[in-house]
């Protein structure tokens, strides 16, 4: 596993900027460790809370932007939706995310091989008209992302040694 450290002066003003600024202090922290990129290789050297933390950070990324189509036409579909990620955002204790990812699973399963093609920009654009049933997922996750940002500061900073080791300056 990477050693991976921050300064406690760096958490401490990432702290007083908001919930975030924390966040984004870990993910970058992590990112970095690993070249900044989250592949097979990189994975193997992060725990699993670690690699949750990225995933939620993409997450929050992809669906703010363009919502869960976007999302898995990007390719990320397999990485929430076959893999744990619900069951963890439940142990983090970030209930309606899980409850979201599950429920936003079904439509995955339904219409991902669609969603997934390559298409132009043009006719990428379209599948978001194609694919209402995907609206309610994406407005979930706006309403709710302040809340559930804060609820993974709050993991953070109750859990910080699962993800980095604090140095004083």
């Amino acid at each position: 596993m990477n050693q991976i450290t921050i300064k406690s002066k760096q958490l401490e003003d990432a702290a007083a900027q908001g919930m975030d600024a924390f966040v984004q202090v870990f993910v970058d922290a992590i990112y970095d460790s690993i070249g900044g990129e989250l592949t097979a290789e990189t994975m193997a050297s992060l725990n699993s809370d670690q690699i949750t933390l990225l995933a939620y950070s993409i997450l929050r990324e992809e669906v703010m932007d363009g919502g869960f189509v976007q999302l898995i036409h990007n390719g990320y579909g397999p990485f929430f939706f076959r893999n744990p990620f619900a069951k963890a955002m439940r142990m983090w204790g970030v209930d309606e995310l899980a409850t979201l990812i599950n429920r936003t699973s079904k439509l995955y399963k339904k219409f991902h091989e669609e969603i997934e093609r390559d298409y132009t920009d043009e006719e990428f654009m379209a599948l978001f008209e194609r694919m209402p049933q995907f609206d309610d997922s994406d407005d979930t996750f706006v309403e709710n992302e302040e809340q559930w940002t804060a609820a993974v500061a709050y993991y953070l900073d109750e859990h910080i040694d699962r993800f980095v080791t604090v140095e004083e300056d």
